[in-house]
C-alpha cells in the first residue's frame, strides 16, 4: 500500500506540525507605525501618557456646572451668563463660577470649574447688549437660555478615559489594523516593533509546467501554484521567495529544496499527482533533515496527497499540484504555521451562515471542502438567514472554480453529505 494512503485527519495533521515547530519568540524589527498595517506586533505597546490628557467636550455647546441646569425644561428654562469662548488648541484663560457658562466646540478643553457640557440644540442666545456684534463669547452681558438639564460628566471625556499612563494598549501578537495605527498616532507612538516576516520558499515542480509568460505547447500548462501560493503567503503575513519551476528529477528537486531550506524559514513544494512524482517529492523532503516527514496523506478533499514535514527545525510542505487542492491545503496548513512563526494571536476565520441550494454527497470519514457562491436571500428569505450558498462544482485542477467562489464550506468527516435547505457555515475566501 502506498505510504500516502495512511491518512491523518486534518485536525491531527495540523496539531502534529504545529507541535513540532520550535517554541521561540519571533524575530522582531522596528518600523514606522504608518507602515505597520497588517503586521504582527512583536511585543506589548504601553501608553506613554493618558488619553485624553485633558477633559474635553464631545459636542458643540456650552461648558456648564451641571447643578446650575438641574430642573431646566422647555416650560421652565434656566438662564446662565455667557462669559467667554473656549479657544481650540489652547487652554481657556478663565474659570467658571456658578451661574455662568462658556461656548465650547467639540474637542475643546473644559474650563476650570465646569463638569458638563450642554448641547447647542437645548440652548439659545436670548440677550446680547452689543447689538449687531454677533461675536458670541466676547460680550460679558450675553445670556443663554437652557431648556434641558445635564448630569455631571455628561458630554465630557475625562482625563485617561480612553487609556491611562503605562497601560498596555496593544498586546504582542496583535495584527495591526487602521484603528491600531490611529491609536498609536494619538499617543505619539510613531514606531513599532513587529515580527519579521517569515520567508517562505516556494518550489513548483513538473515536466509539464512552464512560466506564465510562455505560450504552452500541447501537453504543457502554465505555472499557477507559484503565484497563487505566493499571494496567500503574503496575505498571511509571510514573505514569499520564488525558486521557480524544477523538472521531475530527484537530484534537481533535492538541490532546489536544500537551497530553499537554507535561505528560508519554511518551504512549500507543489508537485504533480502521479504516484511517481509523489515519491520523488517525499524522497527529496526526507533528505532535508530530521525528523523528516510527519504526515504523508490527509483525509481531506481536495488535497489528500499532502506531505507535512519538519526538517532541522523548519516546516516543509509537499502540496498537490492541482491548483485548487494546493490553495485549499495551503490555507489549512501553511497559513497556521506562518501565523505561529509570527507569534500571531489565534484569529477567527470570517464566516456567514447560509442555506444550501442543492444536495452535496460526501464520503463518511473524510473531510470535504466545497467552494460555494453566495447570494442574498432566496426561497428562505423569511427564515432569518440572509444568504444562500450555491456549490461551484469543479475538479481540483480548475482554478476558476475557486476564483468565482465567495467561500468554502466544510463537510465534517462524520457526515455522508449535506441536504438542500440545510444551514451551513461558509468561510469567506
Amino acid at each position: 500500500m502506498p505510504e500516502f494512503l495512511r491518512l491523518s485527519s486534518p485536525t491531527t495533521a495540523l496539531e502534529t506540525i504545529l507541535h513540532e515547530l520550535p517554541d521561540q519568540k519571533p524575530v522582531s524589527e522596528n518600523i514606522n507605525t504608518f507602515l505597520a498595517l497588517g503586521r504582527i506586533l512583536a511585543e506589548d505597546v504601553f501608553s506613554p501618557h493618558s488619553l485624553p490628557e485633558f477633559p474635553r467636550s464631545t459636542v458643540d455647546g456650552y461648558a456648564v456646572i451641571a447643578r446650575d441646569t438641574f430642573g431646566a425644561s422647555e416650560a421652565q428654562p434656566s438662564y446662565l451668563n455667557l462669559i467667554g469662548e473656549v479657544p481650540m488648541g489652547a487652554a481657556p484663560s478663565f474659570l467658571l463660577t456658578s451661574g455662568s457658562c462658556a461656548l465650547i466646540n467639540t474637542g475643546g478643553m473644559l474650563p476650570t470649574g465646569t463638569d458638563a457640557v450642554i448641547m447647542l440644540e437645548y440652548t439659545q442666545l436670548v440677550r446680547n447688549s452689543s447689538e449687531g456684534s454677533g461675536t458670541i463669547g466676547r460680550n460679558e452681558s450675553s445670556e443663554i437660555e437652557i431648556s434641558h438639564s445635564v448630569a455631571e460628566g455628561e458630554n465630557v471625556l475625562h482625563i485617561g478615559e480612553d487609556v491611562v499612563t503605562g497601560q498596555v494598549v496593544l498586546a504582542g501578537g496583535t495584527c495591526v489594523r487602521p484603528a491600531e495605527i490611529g491609536g498609536c498616532m494619538a499617543l505619539g507612538i510613531t514606531e513599532l516593533y513587529v515580527a519579521k516576516k517569515p520567508k517562505v520558499g516556494i518550489i513548483s515542480s513538473g515536466d509539464e509546467v512552464i512560466s506564465p509568460q510562455i505560450r504552452p505547447l500541447p501537453g504543457q500548462v502554465r505555472d499557477v501554484n507559484t503565484y497563487s501560493l505566493a499571494a496567500l503567503v503574503s496575505q498571511a503575513g509571510g514573505e514569499p521567495v520564488l525558486y521557480g519551476i524544477v523538472p521531475d528529477k530527484l537530484d534537481v528537486l533535492k538541490n532546489a529544496s536544500t537551497k530553499a531550506l537554507a535561505e528560508c524559514d519554511m518551504v512549500v513544494i507543489t508537485a504533480g499527482s502521479s504516484a511517481s512524482v509523489r515519491d520523488i517529492t517525499s524522497e527529496a523532503i526526507t533528505s532535508l533533515g530530521k525528523p523528516g516527514i510527519l504526515v504523508h496523506g490527509v483525509n481531506v478533499r481536495p488535497g489528500k496527497p499532502t506531505i507535512l514535514a519538519m526538517c532541522n527545525g523548519k516546516a516543509v510542505f509537499g502540496l498537490p499540484g492541482n491548483p485548487v487542492s494546493a490553495l485549499v491545503i495551503a490555507g489549512l496548513f501553511v497559513v497556521p504555521v506562518i501565523e505561529k512563526l509570527l507569534g500571531a494571536k489565534a484569529k477567527t476565520k470570517p464566516s456567514v451562515f447560509a442555506r444550501l441550494t442543492v444536495n452535496i454527497p460526501s464520503q463518511a470519514g473524510r473531510e470535504d471542502w466545497v467552494a460555494v457562491k453566495l447570494s442574498e436571500y432566496g426561497e428562505w428569505k423569511n427564515s432569518g438567514v440572509h444568504y444562500i450558498a450555491e456549490p461551484v462544482f469543479g475538479k481540483s485542477n480548475l482554478i476558476f472554480s475557486l476564483a468565482i467562489a465567495d467561500g468554502l464550506l466544510r463537510i465534517p468527516p462524520d457526515a455522508t453529505g449535506l441536504d438542500a435547505g440545510e444551514l451551513v457555515e461558509v468561510f469567506i475566501l
